[in-house]
């Protein structure tokens, strides 16, 4: 406890001014008890007397002082342990830690709280739709907000399909007034994150929980020309939604689903670089074999290459 309750405070005021106080008047003060004010008296076991204040107060700081020297005692043993090894960093010729594996959620936020902790300029983020938990969109926010308050630019793309979700909705509208930009495309592969042209963050496995901290300066200058690539043929989130034009019958969505089944993908990776579940990428897949006439998987790639459909300007 660091507050005493408002009823505590008046009650320890009276006790310390006659000596000793009733046990049946601080009932309604606990908080007396727990912050260790009062204590029996040795002639009345029906009254407590006041502990005085620069006792109290001492007894609540020594476990306080002793935490802050003990961490400081630390921080000088791990400053020591690790000084032979910075020495032979600085004389070494190679480059460190130019990629770094980060293995686990805990290391991945911490590696990402800190790059975004020291980014001043723009930071860039690829964020493919899946169905993120709350948990995961307030530490995005808690990390991104700060950002935006000091002034850092921050451009996002998102696939179209990111302008029908709720939450993501909800996310953006916390920081678009700021410095914050959304853009959408039809798909997208994989996420990334780059601060201040210095550091790039990519997935390395599917479930999330590897990543690769890119610092080599040569790596991070390709993927913010990717980002760039892309966010030049991406839509303002704040424009008309793009699955809302049709041409031929054919919907922005089903045009680029049928550019990816005649390039030969399954469903379920179809609809993961469309930022869809798998069942609405198959309802799409059936309403584009009506429309084309098909009857079988097999056909309906035919079809779609004899149809010219994929040559038609977008």
């Amino acid at each position: 406890m660091t507050e005493m309750c408002e009823e505590g405070g008046r009650l320890y005021a009276h006790a310390l001014r006659l000596g000793r106080i009733a046990r049946t008047d601080v009932e309604s003060a606990p908080c007396l008890l727990e912050f260790a004010l009062l204590h029996p008296d040795p002639e009345d076991a029906g009254w407590l007397r006041p502990v005085p204040p620069a006792v109290a107060l001492a007894q609540r700081l020594n476990p306080i002082e002793q935490e802050i020297t003990d961490r400081r005692r630390l921080s000088i043993d791990l400053s020591d342990a690790f000084e032979p090894f910075m020495a032979l960093s600085a004389q070494a010729a190679v480059p460190t830690d130019s990629v770094t594996v980060l293995e686990g959620g805990e290391r991945i936020n911490a590696a990402l709280n800190l790059a975004t902790s020291q980014c001043h300029s723009e930071m860039l983020t690829i964020q493919p739709s899946g169905n993120r938990t709350e948990t995961s969109l307030l530490q995005g926010l808690e990390r991104d907000r700060p950002l935006t308050e000091r002034g850092v630019r921050i451009r996002t793309l998102y696939q179209h399909t990111a302008r029908y979700s709720p939450e993501k909705l909800a996310y953006v509208a916390q920081l678009s007034a700021g410095k914050a930009e959304y853009r959408t495309i039809d798909e997208l592969v994989e996420r990334l994150i780059i601060c201040d042209e210095t550091v790039a963050f990519i997935p390395a496995r599917d479930d999330q929980q590897v990543a690769l901290e890119l610092r080599h300066p040569g790596l991070v200058r390709y993927l913010i020309k990717l980002f760039e690539f892309l966010w030049d043929r991406a839509v303002p989130l704040s424009t008309g939604a793009p699955y809302e034009t049709a041409s031929g019958g054919i919907t922005e969505v089903q045009h680029s689903i049928a550019k990816l089944l005649v390039e030969g993908h399954v469903d379920e990776a179809i609809a993961r670089r469309l930022g869809m579940n798998v069942r609405t990428c198959r309802a799409h897949i059936a309403k584009l074999a009506t429309a084309l006439g098909s009857g079988s998987r097999a056909q309906l790639g035919y079809l779609i290459a004899q149809s010219g459909l994929l040559e038609q300007q977008r």
